[in-house]
C-alpha cells in the first residue's frame, strides 16, 4: 500500500550549551512570529522555558521584566500592536480550571501564545502549532521543536532555513 507523502516537517533538534544559547533561540523564534501562533513549552522544572520566553519576547523588543507567571498564571505583554500572553499552568489541580479561567478568548488570530505546562490544562487547551520540548543534559539543554498544525509546519520550516543560513 502506498501512503501519501507526509509533508510534516521533522523534529528540529538543538543542543543549547547556556542560557545566552536559550535566549538566542528565543531572539530567532520571534523574528519569524505572526499573530495566532500557539506554542506549548514543554519540559521539567528549571529546564528552561520560562528563559526560552524571555528570549522570544527580547527578540520582539520588550525591555521590561520577563517573570515566570506561575502565580498570575497569564501575562500579557503589548508589544507594538502584538499581544503575546504567557501563561504557566503549573499551579492547575484540575484540567476543569482552564475552563472557568476564562483563558479560551486569549487565543484568536491576533495574539500569540506561549504556553508552559500544558498538560495541567487537558482536553480544554486549544492545540498548538508548535510544540517546544526542553530537556537539560550535562552539557546544557536540548530544545526539539515540532509542528502539530499546517501553520507550524510553515514555521517551523522557516526557523529551520533561518538557523542554516
Amino acid at each position: 500500500m502506498i501512503h501519501p507523502a507526509d509533508d510534516t516537517p521533522p523534529p528540529l533538534t538543538l543542543h543549547l550549551p547556556d542560557e545566552a544559547a536559550t535566549l538566542a533561540l528565543g531572539a530567532d523564534m520571534a523574528r519569524i512570529l505572526a499573530p495566532g501562533l500557539v506554542f506549548y513549552l514543554d519540559g521539567n522544572l528549571g529546564a528552561g522555558k520560562t528563559t526560552l520566553a524571555r528570549g522570544i519576547l527580547r527578540g520582539l523588543g520588550y525591555e521590561g521584566k520577563v517573570k515566570s507567571p506561575t502565580y498570575t498564571l497569564v501575562e500579557l505583554y503589548a508589544i507594538s500592536r502584538l499581544k503575546l500572553y504567557h501563561f504557566d499552568l503549573y499551579r492547575f489541580a484540575d484540567p476543569l480550571e482552564w475552563e472557568e479561567a476564562g483563558f479560551r478568548e486569549y487565543f484568536n488570530a491576533d495574539s500569540i501564545c506561549l504556553v508552559e505546562w500544558s498538560e495541567k490544562a487537558g482536553k480544554w487547551l486549544p492545540r498548538p502549532d508548535v510544540r517546544v520540548l526542553l530537556s537539560m543534559h550535562e552539557s546544557g539543554r536540548t530544545a526539539e521543536l515540532m509542528a502539530e498544525t499546517e501553520a507550524g509546519r510553515q514555521w517551523l520550516n522557516q526557523l529551520r532555513d533561518k538557523i542554516h543560513r
